[in-house]
């Protein structure tokens, strides 16, 4: 999913096997978030947080979903 407005594009990501979600700003900053809305509010929220070192997300491999 992106969006995209003027020059600034916005995506976001869903990394296959894991409740993690990719965010990537146009100015080339990328953060993880288990929450669409916290990322999306991130992204919109340009500048502020983007200088700020990222926060890490959870192990993808504890998140993997498992066959029933």
């Amino acid at each position: 999913m992106s969006s995209h407005t003027g020059e600034r594009l916005y995506r976001v990501h869903w990394l296959p096997g894991t409740d993690i979600l990719r965010g990537s700003c146009h100015c080339g900053a990328e953060r993880l978030a288990e929450e669409p809305i916290e990322l999306w509010e991130w992204l919109l929220g340009h500048p502020q947080g983007h200088q700020a070192a990222a926060v890490p997300a959870p192990d993808p491999r504890t998140r993997l979903a498992m066959p029933a």
